[in-house]
């Protein structure tokens, strides 16, 4: 098994924010992690891969390949962040360096984990930008983040989270502050970047199509629970949960705002 969470359970003092989670990944699988704002779907993916704040109280097990993360010191964590486990984080412009131009932040992983110099992930960094559709990549490994439009700036996200080929890659509302438009483009090359190279993906989202076209199973998230986990057409076919049922009852499946996003979904 890729990665094993059990009983995971986040406080911030005395506020209980995620409660006994537990949850399997295995290599090349997808997993869909929905609910609402205040879930505990983002919280639960930041303790994944080490990010919670200093203040949160962590307890249970998560385990990557066998190993337990959560007794590891964040200079330890650093080693598997970006060479084995790669994050997209909702928002692109406040998760890229401000001050850095993108090339050299897509060649840092590169250049941490793989050695590289800075000519030769400067050179793989122009390979990535092509390889996620961006037009003028030589130009582009020479901008700075507000200088490229949101979609540009997420798909630097992605290159970035993928330069090292991770073996799990983490997407935590990576659509959200994009047009429908610019959405449904970045989910295709998602879907087709995490195919080629075989990732396993966590996919975080309040929004049901949108998992549904991603992923393979769905765990729903109210209150800091995980309510339901099941596959999704188990999900559309017999959900058991309440809430569960709102949310599909929401998606309304024979609408064009599903339709949009099921073409092209996971493989």
């Amino acid at each position: 098994m890729l990665l094993e969470v059990r009983n995971l359970t986040i406080r911030f003092g005395s506020t209980t924010v995620v409660d006994d989670v537990s949850f399997d990944v295995d290599a090349g699988e997808r997993l869909g992690i929905i609910g609402e704002s205040g879930s505990g779907k983002t919280l639960t993916s930041l303790a994944v891969i080490g990010l919670l704040p200093d203040v949160a109280n962590i307890s249970g097990s998560i385990k990557f390949n066998g190993q337990e993360l959560t007794d590891l010191k964040d200079r330890e964590l650093s080693s598997i962040r970006g060479k084995h486990i790669g994050m997209v984080f909702q928002e692109p412009l406040t998760a890229l360096n401000p001050l850095m131009r993108v090339g050299k932040q897509i060649a840092q992983p590169l250049r941490n984990h793989q050695g590289m110099s800075l000519k030769e992930g400067m050179k793989r960094a122009i390979a990535l930008c092509e390889r996620v559709g961006l037009p003028d990549p030589d130009r582009i490994v020479r901008s700075f983040p507000h200088q490229l439009s949101g979609g540009q700036r997420q798909r630097i996200g992605l290159a970035i989270a993928l330069a090292c080929s991770p073996a799990l890659l983490i997407a935590d509302e990576p659509t959200t502050a994009l047009d429908v438009t610019v959405q449904k483009e970045v989910l295709k090359l998602m879907n087709d970047l995490v195919s080629q190279e075989g990732s396993a993906l966590i996919f975080v989202s309040h929004d049901l199509p949108v998992v549904s076209s991603m992923t393979e199973r769905v765990a729903v998230m109210q209150h800091g629970n995980i309510v339901e986990l099941a596959s999704v057409d188990a999900l559309f076919a017999n959900a058991t949960n309440d809430y569960s049922k709102m949310l599909i009852r929401t998606a309304q499946l024979s609408d064009d705002s599903f339709a949009r996003f099921t073409t092209g979904s996971a493989q």
